[in-house]
């Protein structure tokens, strides 16, 4: 008879309750502060809050740690939080840089082909990833981790690697239809816009397409446009949304089961090697079933460049029942996607707006280009009386651009209490994006 745990890549793991999967992190941490004791670095860093990193084998000593802001890995430039020499690090990795000089990484051997190849073959496991998928994997190389941790993983997997990457649309899409993937490993903002010229060149994605799952990562995308995604490739297809980062090893932190992503939430899935504390973005205080915080991330078992508490600045709402899945894996709790960034919110005559919110409304009117907007605010940030928003109206759309931007401008108000000026563009004149997006322009003047 079948079990859950037959769905399960460790199931020594994964089939542990909440408490069991605490013990676990709490051994990594004792070993991670034994560790970090040799580093001189790490240990002024504790000696900040008059702690040893030998004290993590206290269980409170966690809390008690200053967290890491992007400002202390920049001052530690060029190699930030490096624990091993140089020459042992086999490759190093980067984050994107959009806001200032992007900051290494160092992976080891073990990072690479051990603690990451596992990491991410758990998460194509819970995806329901078979070894005979012919993969899409649409992310790049280079100095970003994203493709690396893809490529990284299939290959211990054994699934068919396709590594073409973001861009080359004309030759994605017909490709898809004459190697037949059966999963597609890339942003859906790719996704939308790969829809949009198989179309043009009289290909039906429904049809023509073999895909039945996919992995999308990279930013916070709504809903909604999932939702689209999903209804325009073959019937069954699922994307799965997934999130990490390059400070936490890789993409490796966040995706859903088939029973959660209906209810479009995500397991933390690598609980007893990556560490993530939800809390009050304002008070760091852990926040409680269904509410909002901040996620913050201790890798616990990365050799090289490990973070303790950094504050990845993205927002999720803990699930209203965070232990109780029918795929049975109890302690890897269950959080909603990222729904913005504590940095990126935006204060509109006193409400609290998040881009993601926008987007929504944009995806959800009818007549729009779902993955064409943006919002442009004064060189004031903190002191705005409404915002203006631009979309565009879909080439074939039956109404007017005045009536798209009525209609969003009217959602606007009833859904978040606030005006908004509301321009609609002809298709194709606002920017497109392969990866993450800019969505939030700040005016010079």
């Amino acid at each position: 008879m079948a079990t859950p745990q037959d769905d399960y890549l460790h199931p020594d793991v994964e089939g542990l309750d909440r408490d069991n999967i605490v013990a676990i992190q709490r051994r990594a941490l004792t070993a991670l502060g034994q560790r970090l004791a040799a580093d001189p670095e790490w240990t002024r860093h504790f000696a900040t809050a008059g702690l040893d990193p030998r004290d993590l084998e206290d269980p409170q000593a966690l809390a008690a740690l200053p967290t890491l802001e992007k400002s202390d890995l920049r001052e530690r430039y060029p190699f930030p939080l490096l624990t091993v020499p140089v020459d042992t690090v086999a490759r190093f990795c980067a984050t994107s840089g959009t806001t200032g000089l992007p900051v290494v990484f160092g992976f080891t051997e073990y990072d690479l082909r051990d603690l990451l190849a596992n990491q991410m073959m758990r998460v194509f496991r819970t995806i329901g990833l078979r070894p005979d998928d012919r993969v899409y994997q649409g992310y790049t190389g280079g100095m970003w981790i994203g493709g690396v941790a893809m490529d990284i993983g299939l290959e211990g997997y054994a699934a068919t690697n396709f590594p073409l990457g973001p861009g080359r649309g004309e030759l994605a899409v017909r490709w898809l239809v004459d190697q037949g993937h059966t999963a597609g490993f890339m942003s859906l903002l790719w996704y939308m816009r790969l829809l949009a010229m198989a179309r043009e060149r009289g290909i039906d994605p429904k049809r023509d397409w073999k895909l039945r799952l996919g992995l999308c990562g990279g930013q916070s995308i709504a809903k909604a446009i999932q939702d689209q995604v999903e209804a325009a490739l073959p019937d069954g297809f699922r994307a799965h949304d997934l999130y990490g980062s390059t400070e936490s090893g890789g993409p490796v932190v966040a995706v859903p089961c088939p029973h959660s992503h209906g209810d479009d939430e995500n397991h933390l899935i690598n609980e007893d090697t990556v560490l993530t504390e939800i809390l009050d973005p304002e008070t760091l205080a852990p926040v409680g079933p269904g509410e909002v915080g901040e996620i913050v991330i201790t890798t616990l078992a990365k050799q090289a460049s490990p973070v303790v508490r950094w504050r990845t600045r993205d927002l999720v709402r803990v699930s209203a029942r965070p232990y109780d899945c029918p795929c049975g894996r109890q302690g890897l709790p269950r959080i909603g996607r990222v729904m913005g960034r504590s940095d990126d919110m935006l204060k509109v005559r006193g409400v609290m707006v998040f881009p993601s919110q926008i987007e929504d409304i944009v995806a959800g009117t009818e007549g729009t280009v779902e993955d064409a907007w943006q919002i442009y605010i004064g060189r004031e940030q903190d002191r705005l009386d409404e915002l203006e928003v631009a979309v565009e109206r879909r080439a074939r759309a039956g109404r007017p651009a005045l009536d798209i931007a009525a209609a969003v401008r009217t959602e606007i108000a009833a859904r978040l209490g606030i005006r908004a000026s509301v321009d609609c563009h002809d298709e194709g004149v606002l920017p497109r994006y392969e990866g993450k997006a800019q969505r939030v322009i700040r005016r010079q003047s």
